[in-house]
């Protein structure tokens, strides 16, 4: 096999995963990573989150498609009610039923160890949500994207694993910038 027919073999087993939910998820995963402010990540999370659902539907992963529907919710939480300031009571009950929740789909949708990965993204994709800090969020959704890439590797989601690539990358460059301006800032007012 020459390195061409290769290629062309490995776009031709790629270009069966791709699907429209799945591309558009993978703008917005991006998207995401890039965002200034916390409530902005989430939103543009909870659309990345949705589209990948019916992805992961489409491709039979249903611990996929349902940790990523319990993203939609928390994502739209997380967004109206938690603050750098803190967050109601009552948030943390609905969001430890969601870690249940989570808990309870992955065993009730087992698929081995795409359901492991799917579940322990999310849960930590959960603590990411209640965060206050972007910083913190941010730090905690790299961890996540790392978990989901290999769930995405496992049941063969290029779009998946491309997002999360993409979302490393870009949760890394706002940590970055972050940290750049936080220096920034320290130096001016020394």
């Amino acid at each position: 096999m020459t390195i061409l027919e290769a290629w062309a073999a490995f776009f031709r087993a790629a270009a069966e995963n791709l699907d429209l939910f799945g591309l558009i998820g993978l703008g917005f995963g991006f998207a995401t990573g890039l965002m200034p402010r916390r409530r902005l990540i989430l939103l543009s999370s909870a659309a990345c989150s949705a589209c990948f659902s019916l992805h992961f539907f489409r491709l039979g992963s249903p611990t996929g498609m349902a940790m990523n529907l319990i993203g939609v919710v928390q994502c739209f939480l997380a967004a109206q009610f938690v603050t750098e300031r803190g967050r109601p009571a009552w948030l943390d009950v609905v969001f430890a039923g969601t870690f249940l929740l989570a808990t309870v789909l992955t065993l009730m949708t087992w698929n081995g160890l795409p359901s492991v990965f799917a579940g322990v993204a999310t849960l930590v994709s959960t603590a990411a949500r209640l965060q206050g800090s972007p910083q913190t969020m941010r730090l905690l959704l790299i961890s996540s994207g790392l978990g989901w890439a290999i769930h995405n590797v496992l049941v063969g989601s290029v779009c998946g694993l491309t997002c999360d690539c993409l979302g490393l990358i870009s949760f890394t460059l706002a940590l970055l910038r972050e940290h750049g301006a936080n220096r920034r800032l320290a130096a001016s007012l020394a």
